[in-house]
């Protein structure tokens, strides 16, 4: 075998360069492609502005307008919207005909129901177990343990807006017990 001939079968330092470095740049764009969904997961989401707070939602999924809502709804009524956590949670319409400040997580403290609010005896019945909460929330008969949690509602833009209750509970003067 000739010198020559050995040396056209050899590719040449330049072409296996370019060839290493296509291999590596392909493994590298993979990999990051790979990485960046899972670093991505332990990044906690900024929802921007202040307050932290999420858009009630509608039984379809729409934010809730508070024009439209008070238009539909008498004073004295709650209406059940998804709140904090997708946690359903009432909307309840004072009797000047605006939102309350306050939002009751509907979430029953005792096993977890969803405790509807009886308009005709003006407080919520859970038809789990019996509890029962007045008409803010505040547990007046067992086996429940707490009252309702309670969230901020306010209006931004014209949509109803919940966020985290960290201060005192008005109806007990306790520290909140879901913070």
């Amino acid at each position: 075998m000739s010198q020559a001939s050995a040396s056209a079968d050899v590719p040449s330092i330049g072409r296996r360069r370019f060839l290493n470095l296509v291999l590596g740049g392909s493994a590298a764009v993979t990999t990051l492609g790979a990485a960046y969904p899972f670093l991505a997961y332990f990044v906690p989401p900024s929802r921007g502005g202040a307050g932290g707070g999420v858009s009630a939602k509608d039984a379809l999924g729409k934010d809730i307008l508070a024009s439209a809502f008070l238009a539909s709804h008498q004073p004295g009524e709650r209406e059940l919207a998804q709140g904090l956590k997708g946690d359903p949670t009432y909307i309840v319409v004072t009797e000047n005909r605006e939102i309350a400040s306050y939002g009751l997580n509907a979430v029953c403290t005792h096993l977890g129901c969803v405790v509807p609010w009886n308009a005709a005896e003006n407080k919520f019945i859970c038809p789990c177990h019996g509890s029962q909460y007045n008409n803010e929330g505040k547990v007046v008969r067992g086996p429940a343990p707490l009252s309702l949690a309670l969230a901020h509602a306010t209006v931004e833009d014209d949509v109803v807006q919940f966020s985290p209750w960290t201060e005192t509970d008005f109806r007990t003067n306790e520290a909140p017990w879901w913070s």
